[in-house]
């Protein structure tokens, strides 16, 4: 039994909630610092209250992909997630630009995207099962188009209420100006209306469905034996011990050097990482086979692909976290020529930086189409390369211009490699997961989303401060290189349409 081709349109409408998710995303990304910055954080101190989002989605997407995996009630699989997720969302957009402080701002940042992390981990392995093979790039297209078309909404809000609409985009010191706050209103009507129309537009295969489906039998299953029962145990406790051990070793630097505190952050997480895996030795040692033991022991048995991708994805999302992080401060500062938070000048070079963000996302949205066909007359592999390398180059090219008018041709770069990470990996990824762990493994892939976020957020404060005078430009700078690495990482990954996977648990 095969998975029956899907219309356009039922594509469209399964993807459709893509649209409001990425709204809230990119009002997210565009506007946390310039709130960061108004409510009084220094330009050193933005990158750990960016913290906040990595960390949520270290922890909410295998969670989420796990128990969507095993989840059946009358909106089906994937499609409660999604609405928990939008409403929760949405309030929380409300919420954030009202912030009266900055440690509400960061606390508002950490629900709001476990909130859009509930909504968007099940999208992918909505993909995944709905679709057939031959479908699945075109499916994550869809989905990168919708996130083109709604990061550029979403981008450009703020400077469309100031200048077609005339609300101002100024403020006391301390203050959310009036339109970034209407924006985020918007964003939150059009984050549940456009997940509404997905959840009640789109169907799911019952479990009992996707049982019968032949690709679901090239995946090999059987219970493991005690003695590979043994082997597991015994690598969860050395993997543990190691990150232990590393962990304390690394968290001695910073405190002997006196360095930034923010670095503790990533030495001690490598500590608590290894305590999990204790943890999950321990438990399974006494015969315990839950959640939490199957989430950690799998970590360890990923597919090779996966881990292939694993670090094409650790060096691409570490160059948009340096580049979401920064690119306020590195235009309003190296090409407008000012940190003054209250000047006019500072709030149209913020507004600006939401045109350059509308700019990059809305050539995603047109390139996403494009990808497939140029992977279809070369490879995914080569496709993906190309469009790093431009990402790269544009992320490097801020740091030579003086005119504001040229970042827009450094962000048609970084959108062609914006629409390939959206989809391609995704695409080489599917066809190499078993699909009763699809939702799970998806959820791990966003390990290596937001682990380099979150190196990015404890050491990019330090790099830029510590050996660039505190100009945030050089942030993008390193960002711009470990794109150029990712594009020639990819050539590592074995692209194939599906691999043999044993029983993990």
């Amino acid at each position: 039994m095969k998975k029956r081709h899907l219309s356009f349109w039922e594509i469209w409408n399964m993807s459709f909630g893509f649209l409001g998710i990425q709204f809230g995303f990119a009002l997210q990304n565009a506007n946390t610092s310039r709130i960061f910055e108004t409510l009084g954080a220094q330009v050193e101190e933005i990158p750990i209250l960016w913290i906040a989002a990595p960390v949520t989605g270290l922890l909410v997407q295998p969670v989420i992909g796990y128990f969507s995996d095993r989840t059946w009630t009358r909106l089906g699989r994937r499609r409660p997630y999604f609405l928990v997720g939008a409403v929760l969302a949405s309030i929380a957009l409300c919420i954030m630009p009202n912030s009266p402080a900055l440690w509400v701002a960061a606390g508002m940042l950490w629900i709001m995207d476990a909130s859009i992390n509930v909504s968007m981990e099940p999208f992918r392995a909505f993909v995944g099962d709905n679709l057939p093979g031959d479908q699945r790039t075109l499916g994550f297209a869809m989905q990168s188009f919708f996130i083109g078309v709604g990061a550029v909404v979403g981008s450009v809000m703020p400077w469309v209420f100031t200048n077609w609409l005339g609300i101002s985009n100024t403020a006391p010191e301390g203050m959310i100006p009036d339109s970034v706050k209407w924006s985020f209103y918007m964003g939150a009507v059009v984050f549940l209306l456009a997940v509404l129309w997905t959840v009640w537009r789109s169907t799911e295969y019952s479990p009992e469905e996707l049982e019968q489906f032949a690709e679901n039998q090239e995946f090999e299953t059987s219970e493991i034996s005690p003695e590979e029962n043994r082997r597991r145990i015994a690598r969860l406790k050395d993997y543990g011990l190691g990150l232990v051990i590393f962990g304390i070793l690394a968290t001695s630097v910073p405190y002997y050097f006196n360095l930034q505190k923010e670095l503790f952050i990533l030495t001690l997480g490598l500590g608590v990482v290894g305590c999990l895996f204790l943890l999950a030795s321990w438990v399974r040692a006494r015969r315990g086979r839950n959640g939490f033991v199957t989430i950690m022991t799998d970590l360890l048995y990923m597919p090779q692909t996966m881990k292939q991708l694993a670090w094409v994805q650790f060096f691409s999302w570490f160059a948009l976290f340096s580049m979401w992080i920064y690119t306020t401060q590195a235009v309003t500062g190296h090409v407008f020529g000012t940190h003054d938070t209250t000047s006019q000048l500072y709030n149209d070079g913020a507004d600006w930086v939401t045109i350059l963000f509308g700019v990059y996302n809305g050539v995603a949205a047109i390139v996403a189409f494009l990808l497939p066909v140029l992977a279809k007359k070369t490879s995914r592999k080569l496709t993906h390369l190309i469009a790093l390398s431009l990402g790269g180059l544009g992320l490097v090219s801020v740091y030579f211009i003086s005119d504001p008018n040229w970042l827009l041709l450094s962000m048609i770069g970084v959108g062609i490699a914006w629409a390939s990470i959206l989809s391609i990996p995704y695409a080489m990824l599917a066809g190499a997961l078993p699909p009763k762990k699809m939702g799970y493994y998806m959820g791990v892939f966003n390990f290596f989303i937001v682990i380099p976020q979150m190196v990015a957020a404890t050491i990019l404060g330090f790099l830029v401060k510590a050996f660039f005078d505190g100009q945030p430009v050089y942030a993008l700078i390193i960002g711009g290189c470990a794109m150029l690495l990712s594009g020639l990482l990819t050539l590592r990954v074995h692209d194939r349409a599906s691999v043999a996977v044993d029983e993990i648990g």
